[in-house]
């Protein structure tokens, strides 16, 4: 004879739910080893941390300091380290479009553009350090710009 634990049903429930709602808030696939850092980015996004500056998009101090760590690669001239680092913010960022971007379409633009430019810089064919720095620099003044609009 089956018995089922009376909390069995439920925990289910739960269990599904979130997934679902894990899944409704990603716009684009991400990849496998990413999925729990944009969900987490997104959750963070938010609930404000104390001390940061909150924008219309949420707390954007997670994606900040993704970018502070690559704009740090970038100073020291590795600028391989740097692509790879990128790739992460762009995954979060992606991940958390639909969470983000109908807080503040147009400040959601303004930063998708900015990472974008950083994107480019950083993938380009035969990348220069200075165009990378440049790039990163404004970024990093988009997300501070931001902070500020709140």
């Amino acid at each position: 004879m089956f018995l089922q634990n009376p909390l069995t049903r439920p925990l289910a429930a739960v269990s599904a739910a979130v997934l679902l709602a894990l899944a409704a808030a990603c716009s684009k696939p991400a990849d496998q080893g990413h999925a729990s850092a944009a969900s987490t980015l997104l959750a963070q996004s938010a609930a404000p941390a104390q001390g940061h500056a909150v924008s219309r998009l949420g707390d954007l101090s997670a994606f900040r300091r993704i970018a502070a760590d690559v704009a740090t690669l970038v100073d020291k001239g590795d600028l391989p380290a740097a692509k790879v680092r990128i790739k992460d913010l762009e995954v979060a960022w992606d991940g958390a479009e639909a969470g983000l971007k109908p807080r503040a379409a147009d400040d959601w633009h303004v930063l998708d553009k900015a990472l974008d430019k950083a994107l480019a810089a950083l993938r380009a064919d035969a990348p220069e350090t200075a165009g990378c720095k440049a790039a990163m620099a404004a970024l990093l003044k988009v997300f501070d710009t931001l902070e500020g609009k709140a």
